[in-house]
């Protein structure tokens, strides 16, 4: 049984270990079943810097995050909630894989610094310790045309697949989420 969890973070900052999470999106899937789509939108960790540079990605500001209803902890606590309908976390047999666009590099150290914030040292006994990364399925499928994207984000890496993107949502967790999952099928072929 294949549970992958698409998701995406909006941080405030490039830097896990003094930024933190303020957007935490997810398309949930079991066997190519969505079982969940989640936005949780909440007020960084008290203790991580804020780059203003960083909001403006994500086209916030400290005011909006700072008026978000969910703190660092009740976030961290409604993810756990969605995880254990999902997995026995004591069972070593059952796991999710996470994907994301360039998520091994980024988005994975993050999520693991925010389980580490909220005293949770068990971040493995949830997630398989290998991700997939549309990123690097991209890269293999799309090596030979490579030299002539303007870019690889993942607006782009999207588009060259045949898919349609608003640029207006990108940078919103949540829809970049879905953008992720659409490649992610279109690179495996529908598997």
């Amino acid at each position: 049984m294949a549970k992958i969890l698409f998701y995406d973070l909006e941080t405030t900052g490039t830097m896990f270990w003094k930024n933190g999470i303020h957007q935490l999106s997810g398309i949930l899937e079991i066997d190519g079943e969505v079982k969940e789509t989640f936005n949780f939108k909440m007020k960084p960790n008290p203790n991580a810097v804020i780059d203003e540079g960083a909001l403006k990605v994500a086209n916030v500001t400290i005011e909006d995050i700072k008026n978000y209803d969910l703190d660092m902890k009740k976030g961290y606590d409604k993810f756990i909630s969605l995880l254990s309908t999902y997995v026995n976390r004591y069972d070593k047999k059952d796991k999710i894989f996470l994907c994301g666009f360039r998520n091994t590099g980024f988005d994975d150290p993050f999520l693991n610094a925010f389980f580490k914030q909220n005293g949770d040292d068990y971040f493995f006994s949830w997630f398989w310790s290998n991700s997939l990364d549309v990123n690097v399925l991209a890269t293999q499928e799309l090596k030979e045309i490579r030299h002539s994207l303007k870019d690889f984000k993942l607006s782009t890496v999207a588009e060259t697949l045949g898919i349609e993107v608003d640029h207006n949502n990108l940078h919103d967790a949540l829809y970049d989420v879905e953008l992720t999952r659409l490649s992610y099928h279109k690179l495996c072929k529908g598997q």
